[in-house]
């Protein structure tokens, strides 16, 4: 097996094909097209997102057996052509959602508690405890939408607190001891916190926009640790702004460059992400709620024991 590895990853990955006879090559720096004439010389590529394997890409990779993504989705994949030419993909949910789980709950727990305004408060010599009085998290709905590896792992964090967890998801019976599955009109009927935890897929991109937010009978705080492109941004701070919802804590951003890096060159903000800044009831982080010093290693290890299962 020749392994090429497009983007920098925990050793491990490296070693451990190695110990199994694979040939690792290692190209960080080169172009898709320059990376496009010789992938049909590999039988396996390990990326996380630095570009997109599409079909014409996918085509040119004639010896292809398998794809390692060092993450939770294949959205940078045409999953649809790599099954068809019989390409083995290996993702690695399992790796990270603890790690997502953990930052949910702590961007709740954080906005709830202001602890971002307090802090920064104190630290400018402002003493001001009524101004920081919290929220608690007991007694609350939680929604949960999409409930796999994330949604599940989240929902295993709450089950310390006095809270009522409930999810919504498209496939039937995934509920378990830690949340009810109910359909998405009681979902919206009942749900104060909402929390997304969905893959990129047609169905979900805007998934979040104007009418959604308008449905739910409370006003709600919304988190989104899942894709950007399921909140239409512009229709979150509308509804921020009627007091349809009461805060957002963001890890994703609809505006994220495929890199996940150097979003905003042109340095012109869109005025939705501006609103969002200046907004004391929102937390942000740049997309870092998988992005552990553990979890660097579980998502190795993962697409490792996945390759190394199906093909050894």
């Amino acid at each position: 097996m020749k392994v090429l590895h497009l983007d920098v990853n925990h050793p491990l990955i490296i070693e451990q094909f190695a110990a199994q006879g694979f040939q690792n090559d290692e190209d960080y720096t080169s172009s898709k097209e320059e990376v496009e004439k010789k992938i049909a010389n590999y039988d396996g590529i390990i990326i996380r997102s630095r570009f997109t394997l599409d079909q014409q890409f996918l085509e040119r990779a004639t010896n292809l057996k398998f794809i390692g993504r060092l993450g939770a989705g294949l959205e940078n994949i045409d999953t649809r052509y790599a099954k068809e030419k019989g390409i083995f993909l290996a993702a690695a949910p399992e790796g990270n959602r603890n790690a997502v789980g953990e930052h949910t709950l702590g961007m709740i727990l954080s906005l709830f508690n202001k602890l971002n305004k307090a802090d920064r408060e104190v630290r400018g010599g402002k003493w001001d405890r009524e101004g920081n009085r919290g929220l608690e998290l007991d007694g609350k709905t939680v929604g949960i939408i999409g409930y796999g590896n994330m949604g599940k792992a989240f929902a295993k964090k709450l089950s310390g607190f006095d809270v009522e967890v409930i999810c919504y998801d498209i496939v039937g019976g995934v509920g378990d001891a830690n949340a009810r599955q109910v359909g998405i009109m009681e979902f919206k009927q009942r749900s104060q916190i909402v929390s997304l935890h969905v893959p990129q897929t047609p169905t979900t991109i805007n998934m979040v926009d104007a009418e959604f937010l308008s449905d739910f009978n409370n006003p709600i705080w919304l988190f989104n640790t899942a894709r950007g492109k399921c909140v239409v941004t512009e229709d979150l701070v509308a509804a921020m702004e009627e007091g349809k919802v009461l805060g957002a804590g963001l890890d994703v951003l609809e505006y994220e460059k495929k890199s996940f890096e150097n979003m905003f060159d042109e340095r012109q903000l869109p005025p939705a992400f501006n609103y969002l800044i200046a907004s004391e009831n929102v937390i942000l982080t740049p997309h870092v709620a998988g992005w552990t010093v553990e979890s660097k290693i579980k998502l190795a290890q993962t697409v490792v024991d996945k390759i190394v299962q199906k093909f050894c």
